[in-house]
């Protein structure tokens, strides 16, 4: 695939997610994952070869039906002025209210919507600007197990959230991951160890793929990109340590 004609942002580039497994991808950035969502869900077209979903080539089904089946929770994510539970049901009334609160515990994000006055009624300003960013990542969790999608498509990015936030966050992706066809673009590696597959990026091709021990094991690509991240947290630690010791 080339946005420009013949400056290839993916080549030779070749993979299959069996039905309820989970597939993660890793690399830095400008080597191509959010390129392989782009057209996972036709927001372009590829020039070469061909991506198929049981059999089907994609370019065969109308978009409108294809994404029916996708679910999509960005790093970036979008909440509209309104209440809380039309912003997970996105106005479809075949969503029940028991529903939205089973998929609000499911992912934890329900003992604070409960401390609000409005409860599921609450209304939020656009782009979620009284929310912090670990409740806004929550609630489009929420939104994605509601539709109940046979492809999720996560960017997990967990970034700027508090230390609770995280690990509510992490409780989530578990949750929203299990039994369900999976395209993961993985941030923090220590998230995705359990992804039945793991495929790192480099350039435009992948370079490695394998589970997170045997990449592990290979002290590769992937190897050194986890050394890297292990002596970040270990420096933040030591940071947050001394400054709380302070």
């Amino acid at each position: 695939f080339a946005y420009n004609k013949d400056e290839w942002v993916l080549k030779d580039v070749s993979f299959s997610i069996p039905r309820g497994q989970t597939i993660a991808i890793v690399g830095a950035t400008g080597a191509g994952k959010s390129t392989i969502i782009n057209l996972l869900c036709r927001f372009y077209d590829i020039q070469e070869g061909s991506i198929t979903v049981g059999g089907t080539d994609i370019r065969d089904v109308p978009i409108s039906e294809l994404r029916k089946h996708i679910g999509i929770v960005l790093q970036d994510v979008f909440l509209f002025s309104g209440s809380i539970r039309s912003n997970i049901t996105l106005g479809d009334e075949r969503i029940s209210a028991e529903r939205v609160e089973e998929v609000s515990r499911m992912v934890g994000i329900d003992r604070f919507i409960e401390r609000l006055p409005d409860k599921y009624e609450s209304h939020i300003r656009e782009r979620g600007g009284s929310l912090s960013v670990g409740q806004k990542q929550l609630l489009a969790f929420a939104r994605a197990l509601a539709f109940d999608p046979e492809l999720l498509i996560l960017d997990e990015a967990t970034s700027s959230v508090d230390t609770e936030s995280e690990i509510l966050i992490q409780q989530a992706i578990a949750t929203l991951l299990k039994g369900r066809t999976s395209v993961v673009i993985a941030h923090r590696l220590s998230t995705i160890q359990n992804a039945h597959t793991i495929l790192v990026m480099h350039k435009g091709q992948i370079r490695e793929r394998g589970t997170h021990q045997e990449l592990l094991a290979q002290k590769g690509l992937y190897y050194k990109l986890y050394q890297l991240q292990y002596k970040d947290q270990e420096t933040t630690e030591r940071t947050e340590k001394n400054r709380k010791g302070g």
